[in-house]
């Protein structure tokens, strides 16, 4: 039987559909808040195409002007500003910055190293200008990578207890700059980073079977934004409907091309 129309679109909704506004709510501090299952872009390579139809990007921070996140404004776009704050990246223009006892192993990515995130006195003041660069150019958010160097081989003996405290240093950066925060991968710590976090960002999940520790975000009303590199979108795009994900297929290099659930 069909439903009466107000009835679906309210149910559509509440479960978090593509469609529905990127302004999606505000938290007490009136941070963004994305809904689960709104649509995005990623794109961190190549010129950027602001012409996919979502209603978010996720952009690098460094190499987008504040006319580019006001032009996507102008669209009625919400922008995310793309920061590595877990590794050193020996392209960026503070690379000079980072003294060499913070800087350790390879994180896989050329010109990449881990950071010696216990060393706050060091890494809070170049993380704090890094930020302000966001919230100067009119980001709405930050996507801090990085942020689960204690699963990694750093060259550091960093614990849990170190990654918790160095996110939630992070997030408070960024919230008190009045912009919202996304957690980045270090789904262990889900449960007891999701109160600090406004919205999540996975790579993945699917491909190793861990979707589902998603879930507490989706939970609280805010927005999984997921992609998967090696598998094809019919091997993860039902579960990620049923969990109420925005994901989609991309490359490696993400770059322009996207296969959205």
């Amino acid at each position: 039987m069909r439903r009466p129309v107000l009835l679906s679109a309210l149910l559509l909704l509440l479960a978090g559909c593509s469609s529905a506004s990127p302004d999606g709510g505000r938290d007490d501090a009136g941070h963004w808040q994305p809904r689960p299952g709104t649509a995005w872009q990623w794109q961190l390579s190549g010129e950027l195409d602001t012409s996919v139809d979502v209603p978010v990007y996720d952009i690098d921070g460094f190499d987008h002007t504040g006319a580019t996140v006001a032009g996507l404004h102008d669209d009625g776009r919400k922008v995310i500003c793309y920061l590595s704050t877990g590794a050193w990246e020996d392209f960026r223009p503070d690379a000079g910055r980072f003294p060499e006892s913070v800087l350790g192993e390879g994180n896989g990515w050329e010109g990449e190293r881990w950071l010696d995130i216990r060393a706050t006195d060091v890494l809070e003041p170049l993380m704090a200008e890094r930020i302000d660069m966001c919230r100067d150019k009119g980001f709405d958010a930050v996507e801090p990578d990085n942020m689960d160097g204690y699963k990694n081989d750093t060259g550091f003996p960093l614990t849990s207890d170190d990654q918790l405290r160095y996110n939630r240093l992070i997030a408070k950066l960024v919230h008190d700059r009045g912009m919202a925060v996304g957690l980045k991968n270090d789904l262990d710590q889900i449960p007891e980073l999701v109160d600090d976090f406004d919205f999540a960002v996975n790579e993945q999940c699917a491909q190793y079977g861990e979707c589902a520790d998603n879930k507490p975000f989706v939970d609280a009303g805010k927005a999984v934004f997921h992609v998967e590199y090696e598998l094809p979108t019919d091997r993860f795009c039902a579960e990620s409907r049923e969990l109420g994900l925005s994901s989609m297929l991309k490359k490696y290099e993400l770059g322009v091309w996207r296969e959205a659930c």
